[in-house]
């Protein structure tokens, strides 16, 4: 007697013994399995598992995954509203670590075991882990999309915590050694070193800065754009990278004076005249900048501190006044809470005294209810 026909696909044995899976896919395509099975279970088990996809709108084509990811991860960064130096940095990771690996390769040739000895031989190479976590998160970001647009149906990169960006803590300048390096930098830098230290601006950020963006009447700095430096030397004024960059920040008054000096002798005259400007009237270059700030820091006797660790400095400080997260976020600009979390929790000297104010009330209270104690004994005596 004849067996059941199968309602799905067709199953057949190879001359070399191992078994063939068919079937006709929605596009009205037949399609074989990728792989021939060892065992005519093995192949009907594989189409059951196509035939549930179709059912539930899971099956993909198996031949949409066969684009070259070079091109694809190209029109990708293309396509998106990048920044300039977000879009340089996506270039230089795509051009150095990832297309030498996978620019050839098909969309849906990258597997996780792929991607897992890419990670590893680039960290055994030597490429540092910072890189290569930014490489591996360009990957993830890459291959999401090709998931959205039903190129391959998962995403390869599967690495927990790959796309981590661990930094080491920097340090932070105690407040003698802010007024140190302000007053060993050029004086027409001054200003810059203070606003830096206390107000926790970003380089580009205090660089951008014209006179109308500074109110000393009232104490505050407007922050609306960035001066952003490229890796091939243009420089471009940009808005910050998320609405809570515009913001307007508190300038504590012991330096509102110096800010004042500042503006009188060096600034650009005129309310669009730029606040911070070198000795030949050009807007400062980040490295020309450097070597004036790592010879400051020797003549202060200051070691292994970058300039950027003054926003560390001032958003520490900030933090350690019992400001709210709420309130640090603001200050900082971040539309997050993390980065703010970040600097409370490493506010010790805060720390420090949230623990003397709860000493306090434990004495208080002890000592309260131990009177209270004595007078009740007293009186059952009496």
């Amino acid at each position: 007697m004849a067996g059941k026909r199968r309602q799905f696909g067709r199953v057949r044995k190879l001359p070399s013994g191992r078994y063939q899976a068919r079937y006709v896919g929605p596009d009205g395509q037949l399609r074989p399995a990728p792989v021939t099975f060892p065992t005519k279970r093995d192949a009907d088990d594989w189409l059951a598992d196509k035939q549930t996809e179709m059912r539930r709108g899971d099956w993909l084509d198996p031949d949409a995954g066969k684009v070259a990811f070079g091109p694809y991860a190209v029109a990708w960064i293309k396509e998106r509203e990048l920044t300039s130096t977000t879009r340089q940095l996506y270039g230089s990771l795509l051009k150095h670590h990832l297309e030498p690996t996978f620019g050839g390769v098909d969309l849906a040739g990258i597997s996780a075991p792929v991607v897992r000895r890419w990670r590893a031989d680039k960290l055994a190479g030597g490429t540092g882990p910072t890189t290569v976590a930014k490489a591996y998160a360009l990957l993830r970001a890459i291959l999401g999309t090709a998931v959205s647009d039903q190129l391959i149906k998962r995403n390869p990169c599967q690495i927990k915590g790959a796309s981590i960006v661990h930094t080491p803590e920097r340090p932070t300048a105690t407040i003698p050694e802010v007024y140190a390096l302000a007053g060993a930098v050029q004086p027409r830098y001054r200003a810059l070193v203070l606003m830096a230290g206390f107000l926790g601006l970003r380089w580009g950020e205090l660089i951008g800065l014209h006179r109308r963006d500074i109110d000393l009447d009232h104490g505050s700095v407007r922050v609306r754009r960035a001066v952003a430096e490229l890796g091939n030397g243009q420089r471009e004024i940009k808005a910050p990278k998320s609405a809570a960059g515009k913001r307007t920040v508190s300038i504590p008054d012991v330096i509102v004076p110096e800010i004042r000096v500042h503006l009188t002798l060096y600034a650009e005259p005129g309310a669009d005249g730029r606040v911070f400007i070198g000795a030949k009237k050009a807007t400062p270059r980040r490295n020309h900048f450097n070597r004036l700030w790592h010879k400051a820091c020797r003549d202060a006797g200051i070691k292994g501190l970058h300039f950027h660790d003054l926003r560390h400095t001032g958003n520490t400080l900030a933090a350690s006044t019992g400001a709210s997260t709420r309130e640090l976020m603001a200050r900082m600009g971040h539309s997050t809470a993390r980065a703010a979390l970040i600097y409370q929790h490493a506010s010790a000297d805060r720390d420090r005294l949230i623990a003397d104010g709860l000493s306090k009330l434990v004495e208080r209270s002890t000592n309260r209810d131990t009177g209270e104690g004595k007078g009740h004994a007293g009186g059952t005596a009496t």
